[in-house]
């Protein structure tokens, strides 16, 4: 069972905002044995869970201000940097469900494979190198912004490491087909989301008229 599955219709009590939530919009952190407050991002860790919105602002009041003490009722002590912490955890968990998705066969990469998979109607996500060239990226962008059913877009790992994670010498273009890995990617990657853009500002400009005929006339997905 992944964790899509196993928060779908359950809901928490944010810690910042006092907010009733979907479990998926949500980080899970316990106090650890040292007194300090440990993020719990598969939601197994033993002890008592305290929930906060997966934002880095929402993080970082709930460290500031030490609501975990509160919460917990225990003189816990939570680290300044937190929300940085979380994000470094996120990232590296979004990178290596990628690397499951490669080897289960639902992951896709190389431009011309990319491309068809796009054009199949099969994708859930388009995954670019934050690095890579504007060039390549443009004319997928285009392409998958034509599909009936726009594939979703992540700009956020560079070409290093997600050549890393895939196990590929330079893999800039990727695509995480339809189904059960992608749904649980996606609860991971839009956590991950609350803490830096999906994608940068200035690729909305990539996706534009290009000498192949990829043009974007309706945008993509962000």
């Amino acid at each position: 069972m992944g964790l899509r599955d196993a928060t779908a219709d359950r809901e928490r009590r944010d810690l910042v905002t006092r907010q009733v939530m979907d479990e998926s919009r949500l980080i899970r952190f316990v106090a650890a044995p040292d007194g300090s407050v440990a993020p719990d991002l598969a939601r197994k860790l033993p002890g008592r869970g305290m929930w906060v919105e997966a934002t880095r602002d929402a993080v970082a009041l709930a460290a500031s201000k030490n609501l975990f003490a509160k919460a917990a009722k225990a003189p816990l002590r939570p680290a300044a940097d937190l929300a940085e912490t979380v994000e470094t955890l996120l990232f590296r968990r979004c990178l290596d469900q990628l690397g499951l998705a490669r080897r289960e066969g639902v992951l896709i990469s190389g431009f011309e494979k990319t491309a068809a998979a796009i054009r199949s109607g099969r994708v859930a996500w388009l995954v670019e190198a934050a690095d890579g060239s504007a060039d390549g990226r443009g004319k997928l962008l285009a392409l998958a912004g034509h599909q009936s059913s726009s594939p979703k877009v992540c700009g956020l790992f560079p070409a290093d490491d997600l050549s890393l994670a895939l196990g590929l010498e330079n893999a800039i273009h990727a695509v995480l087909l339809k189904g059960g890995r992608a749904d649980r990617w996606t609860t991971e990657v839009e956590r991950l989301a609350g803490f830096r853009p999906l994608t940068p500002p200035g690729w909305r400009g990539d996706a534009a008229e290009d000498p192949d005929g990829f043009s974007d006339g309706r945008g993509f997905a962000p």
